[in-house]
């Protein structure tokens, strides 16, 4: 059943960590493992256990506060930057909580879930949870890296090595001048923000086919690109002027070596793959540095369609935390910046009621990003789907492809 091999999933990803591993946020943006764990159970608590059992018994009466993350609609919740002051419930109690959910739930599909408006929800929470497990990763990454003593996730395996992907040169990134649709266009699931399919006009181009490597990054930092303001937004400055940025996020140096944080632990920086982890700023400054530009979103996803139907990217690395990728995936390494805003579709038009709630109303300040990662599960890998993120964010595994125009 694809319920309980979404909800098992989530509990496998939190296996490696120890009880004091769940309940840790280092940063207002990040929440506890424990906290994604019962917020997705929450989701199905709330959204169709409670509307469609009037004898439903909800776990716990204050659970309602504490795991709602920002629906108005349903009540008041517990302060965001806060999750990480709680030691109650605990972890025990929250795997309790999740196994009374599923429980339920199971229940409800037997009964409804045939009934297209129950399957539909179900659907919706399905893939509201696969979001909260890339979360996951990117939350106790972060977490980990506050610690001096860099703990790993995971442990790297001494036997395999993964060999480096070299571009196909016959690959074709280009877009025509002309007008192109894009937006979800099948019949399967995507998010409300996909759509609806409309048309653009574009300018020709093309999208390069490498994404830009930590050497090539690293050549901008020994530039003096950190020091120099003309590569800058004003704002992205004042990020940099402010935090103290001199790298990507998770980059550290000693005694004139580079290494980077990762799930694996502190590792030395391997200057061939994708740069991780910049912030638009630092992805749209590199860009100026080179006289180029980021991509729009519709330019990328016209490349996108294009190359799905050709099957280029059929072998991108799906849900394998930090795996050495293809650099010429469009799909499946790290996130890549666009320079288009996050707005909403000509035409679009939010749910009713508390689930439409879930993207449109955050369509204001970030910038989208596109393509999926290695901690994106795979049925989330599509042309049309639409990350976004504020443009001083950096903690998701974000990176930079770069366009050229004629």
């Amino acid at each position: 059943m694809q319920y309980s091999a979404v909800r098992q999933f989530s509990e496998f990803l939190c296996e490696p960590l120890e009880t004091e591993d769940y309940g840790i946020q280092a940063m207002p943006d990040v929440s506890p493992p424990k906290w994604h764990l019962a917020h997705t159970t929450w989701f199905f608590e709330t959204f169709l256990l409670q509307p469609q059992n009037s004898n439903y018994q909800p776990f716990h009466p204050r659970f309602c506060y504490l795991f709602n993350s920002y629906y108005e609609a349903v009540g008041s919740r517990h302060p965001r930057p806060e999750r990480g002051l709680l030691s109650r419930p605990t972890v025990a109690e929250i795997y309790a909580y999740r196994a009374y959910v599923d429980e339920a739930m199971e229940q409800l599909i037997k009964e409804k879930g045939d009934r297209p408006d129950v399957a539909a929800l179900i659907e919706l929470g399905l893939h509201h949870e696969q979001q909260h497990q890339e979360l996951i990763l990117m939350d106790v990454k972060y977490n980990f890296s506050i610690n001096p003593l860099f703990p790993a996730y995971h442990q790297p395996s001494a036997s395999v090595q993964t060999p480096q992907s070299k571009t196909d040169q016959s690959l074709s990134l280009e877009f025509d001048a002309g007008i192109h649709s894009i937006g979800h266009a099948h019949e399967d699931f995507c998010f409300d923000n996909e759509l609806p399919r409309h048309q653009v006009l574009l300018r020709e181009g093309k999208l390069h086919a490498d994404l830009v490597t930590n050497g090539e990054y690293l050549e901008f930092i020994e530039a003096g690109g950190y020091q120099q303001a003309e590569h800058w937004l004003s704002e992205g400055w004042n990020w940099v002027q402010t935090h103290k940025w001199q790298a990507p996020l998770y980059w550290h140096q000693d005694q004139g070596n580079w290494y980077e944080m990762s799930l694996k632990g502190l590792l030395a920086l391997d200057l061939d793959q994708p740069v991780c982890h910049v912030s638009y700023y630092e992805a749209d400054a590199y860009a100026r540095w080179k006289d180029q530009s980021l991509p729009t979103e519709a330019e990328w996803e016209v490349v996108a369609q294009d190359q799905s139907q050709e099957g280029h990217f059929a072998d991108a690395h799906h849900f394998h935390p930090e795996a050495n990728p293809a650099h010429h995936q469009l799909f499946g390494d790290v996130w890549e910046w666009t320079q288009s805003p996050y707005v909403n579709y000509p035409g679009f038009k939010a749910a009713e009621g508390a689930v439409g709630e879930y993207n449109g109303k955050f369509m204001s300040n970030q910038m989208v990003l596109r393509g999926g990662c290695c901690a994106t599960p795979a049925g989330h890998i599509r042309a049309s789907y639409r990350n976004f993120f504020p443009p001083h964010a950096r903690w998701q595994f974000s990176g930079i492809r770069l366009a050229t125009h004629s």
